[in-house]
């Protein structure tokens, strides 16, 4: 840990190897959550049977992961203040620091999402061709494998989508976010994006209705994180309670209540119930919707958090 110099009023005690004051932060946490969400519904639903049944749950969508979960590496990496030493994030382990716990969550989550969309290519690409034999029979042993991979990719999504708000509320410099509420409102968040995701990839109409139904219910237990959230800012300390009154008056009222909870929960929330009620609704507007409330949840909870502080 070494002290760093935040807007010239006091010193903190950060990572040494993250600067959070970057968009590349706020992108990382949101490319993350949803490759959390995705990788939860694949590997559960797999699981339950149900990988003919729900395609676009268990094969389409993660195909997508992948590349997601590289960006969001590559926008970690450039926000390292010592990119040289990222290697010792893996040679140093460390129960207490949550960027040791997300590294090497990340190493084992994101070569397990390549393999798992490898092992569907020749399924949902009938043209593809390994061109090497080594390959084919990669694929095979890894086919045989799913359960197991599964398996893996079930704890490890939840662990994944936690550590996005852990991440954060481990720095206990900043009020706003030293709430254990950070860690689950993130993970549920993902979760609500991963469905997002499946509903726009599905053209089943069971498996679209069905994510409806549960992308209603994560976005309602997201808003009682939300107000519970706030709550407990409200029945804490004097820097807590004015760390929420930045969201209930102050200068991220507006940004917040309108883009994050009105436009990225509520407004989707109810085209998802009118359509399940049987109006024509196109599937994309909700989830575009969804995908821009979590990005902007993780800025705006980001941003925010910086600008709150204990006074010495």
């Amino acid at each position: 840990m070494e002290e760093i110099i935040i807007s010239g009023r006091m010193n903190d005690r950060v990572d040494p190897m993250l600067n959070i004051w970057h968009w590349e932060i706020p992108f990382y946490l949101f490319v993350g959550g949803i490759a959390a969400g995705i990788l939860f519904f694949a590997s559960f639903y797999y699981l339950q049977g149900k990988a003919d049944k729900y395609p676009a749950t268990v094969k389409w969508a993660p195909m997508v992961v992948p590349v997601l979960l590289v960006l969001g590496l590559i926008a970690l990496l450039m926000d390292l203040n010592h990119k040289p030493y990222f290697w010792r994030l893996y040679t140093t382990i460390r129960l207490e620091a949550p960027m040791s716990w997300g590294a090497w969550t990340l190493m084992i989550v994101t070569p397990l999402s390549f393999i798992w969309s490898a092992t569907y290519l020749k399924e949902l690409y009938p043209s593809w061709d390994w061109k090497f034999a080594w390959l084919n029979n990669l694929e095979q042993f890894f086919i045989k494998q799913r359960e197991k991979i599964a398996w893996i990719l079930v704890v490890f999504s939840v662990l994944l989508g936690i550590y996005t708000g852990i991440l954060l509320s481990a720095f206990n410099a900043r009020p706003l976010w030293n709430t254990s509420i950070l860690g689950p409102l993130f993970l549920v968040s993902g979760l609500s994006a991963g469905a997002a995701v499946i509903i726009v990839f599905s053209k089943n109409e069971v498996e679209r209705r069905l994510f409806s139904k549960i992308d209603i219910a994560i976005i309602s237990l997201e808003l009682f994180f939300i107000i519970h959230m706030f709550m407990g800012f409200l029945a804490s300390t004097e820097v807590q309670i004015e760390a929420a009154q930045m969201f209930l008056g102050g200068q991220y009222t507006l940004p917040f209540w309108i883009f994050v909870v009105f436009i990225g929960m509520i407004v989707p929330a109810l085209l998802e119930f009118l359509e399940l009620r049987g109006q024509k609704i196109p599937v994309y507007i909700p989830a575009v919707l969804i995908l821009f409330g979590n990005i902007m949840l993780r800025f705006i909870i980001v941003y925010a958090g910086q600008a709150s502080r204990y006074l010495y």
